[in-house]
């Protein structure tokens, strides 16, 4: 899931959701959002990646890296495109996401490709499941004290010498969007720091290798630059 103005094969699917009364406030805004927006975002970020050629590449890099036929979770994913994406590069990638009319649209769009609800933060797959994770701007709804709990989890379904790879804003303050195509709903998007976010990652136990920061484009209507992660969990 991205903010673009100024700017989730097979494997065994989460169980049922846990109760309403043991998920976090951020958990639920970020759902009912996305719940809210779902048709109006796919429909304006279908063809995001039509125009950025420095994601595609980074995406065919990060492809290369898990090696062909490797299995990916596309954590947060949205309505899937760029789990599409990473299935066109030969991945066996499956989709998880919050939201339950995003993965509507996804398993619509995407009929191929395996998509479950569920939460990052208690990802309901075994150790080592996976040789890649993605979390392509889907942790900026996730308040920084909770990310390292959450890198840990990322890092738990990583098989030794598998590959993560993080999207999110540069910046320092959060962008609040409130009713987006006039619906009654609204969220915080956070921006972060580059190096900020490496130091997590390394005190969860990943291995950094890669930092790309793109500058923004006028002509995406970004106001801040995009940066582009990738890490190892260390091993075979």
């Amino acid at each position: 899931m991205t903010d673009t103005t100024a700017s989730g094969p097979s494997a065994p699917g989460p169980s049922t959701s846990p109760s309403a009364a043991s998920v976090p406030a951020f958990v639920t805004a970020t759902r009912v959002f996305y719940d809210a927006v779902a048709e109006d975002y796919a429909a304006r970020f279908r063809e995001e990646l039509v125009s950025r050629p420095l994601e595609r590449a980074l995406l065919a890099v990060y492809a290369e890296l898990v090696g062909a036929g490797g299995r990916v979770a596309d954590l947060g994913c949205g309505p899937g495109r760029t789990t599409r994406r990473l299935a066109s590069l030969g991945l066996d990638v499956s989709g998880l996401d919050l939201s339950a009319a995003m993965l509507a649209i996804a398993r619509r769009e995407n009929p191929g490709i395996p998509f479950e609800q569920g939460s990052m933060l208690k990802l309901e797959f075994p150790d080592e499941a996976f040789a890649g994770v993605v979390s392509f701007y889907s942790t900026i709804h996730t308040p920084v004290d909770e990310l390292p709990s959450l890198f840990a989890e990322f890092r738990r379904v990583l098989a030794p010498g598998g590959h993560l790879l993080l999207a999110f804003q540069v910046g320092d303050e959060p962008r609040r969007h409130e009713q987006p195509w006039g619906r009654p709903v609204a969220l915080d998007f956070e921006r972060r720091r580059p190096e900020r976010m490496e130091e997590l990652l390394t005190g969860a136990g990943f291995a950094m290798v890669s930092r790309t920061v793109r500058e923004p484009d006028a002509a995406l209507a970004e106001q801040v630059p995009q940066a582009f992660l990738i890490a190892r969990r260390p091993g075979a």
